[in-house]
């Protein structure tokens, strides 16, 4: 190799470090004015041990920014085994959703979308007319480079190998909600995984309102309750009674929680 090859290769191999850095760098930068790694693992301790609704698992916990950017990754259990590993994933998923179909005056959460996405709706289901959304969760696939990436020990640690990088996705069924700032603005999105979708609900629920990112006083919803604009609603408590899917509901599951007596948001 004479010199001018060397020198070609040292800048190239340099450029390519420094463009890996700026990446990080950035990543680190737009995470700001998100909680933390510790505090995002406490507010899901917090929040499984007051929730008792589901299976009574242990869960695993993500959070996002507005560009739907990885900035912690955290599980409740004693190791990454303790909970399902499936289901860290699912909670950058239901992350990544939240964020990314909320604005600053309508915060919809995974739960809302259930029923938009069924393939068929109406009270004559062999109609086969799908939901308004049918499809809706094929429309961002994950990026399985991200989601699983890296050493597996690393999981739920704050060096988690999804953090800094996008991971993409979407999911429908509870467990993941939008986060506001004091200013009434999304910032994000957090997600959790591990039980009943019921159960991710209600435990996603007190995540964000541990982490006081629950500032959606001035923020639209579906549900019809202005205290928690973007809860969960089953039929049976959406007004109309029908037991048909037909707006923004979801199925009950396995000891399903009282979704009504969840904190108010701010």
């Amino acid at each position: 190799m004479n010199k001018l090859t060397g020198t070609l290769v040292s800048l190239i191999l340099f450029a390519a470090g420094a463009g890996q850095l700026v990446v990080a760098e950035d990543g680190r930068s737009q995470c700001k004015g998100l909680p933390d790694w510790n505090t995002l693992k406490a507010a899901l301790e917090d929040a499984v041990s007051t929730e008792n609704s589901g299976l009574d698992l242990q869960m695993w916990a993500t959070l996002v920014n507005r560009d739907g950017v990885v900035c912690a990754v955290a599980f409740s259990g004693d190791n990454r085994g303790s909970q399902w590993p499936g289901s860290r994933v699912i909670s950058a998923q239901k992350a990544n959703t939240a964020n990314a179909f909320s604005l600053d005056g309508l915060s919809l959460s995974t739960a809302n979308l259930w029923a938009t996405v069924q393939p068929t709706s109406g009270a004559n289901a062999n109609t086969m007319i799908g939901g308004s959304l049918f499809g809706l969760q094929e429309s961002n696939p994950v990026d399985t480079s991200v989601a699983y990436r890296g050493n597996a020990k690393n999981y739920g640690q704050k060096n988690d190998p999804m953090v800094n990088r996008k991971i993409g996705g979407v999911n429908v069924f509870g467990g993941g909600l939008s986060v506001y700032n004091s200013s009434g603005q999304v910032i994000g999105g957090v997600g959790v995984s591990g039980d009943t979708s019921c159960a991710d609900h209600m435990i996603a629920w007190r995540v964000r309102d541990n982490l006081d990112l629950d500032n959606l006083a001035t923020v639209g919803g579906v549900s019809g309750d202005p205290d928690r604009p973007d809860n969960i609603i089953y039929d049976a408590f959406n007004g109309d009674g029908n037991g048909v899917t037909d707006g923004f509901e979801h199925p009950t599951c396995i000891n399903t929680g009282d979704q009504a007596a969840l904190p108010a948001v701010q």
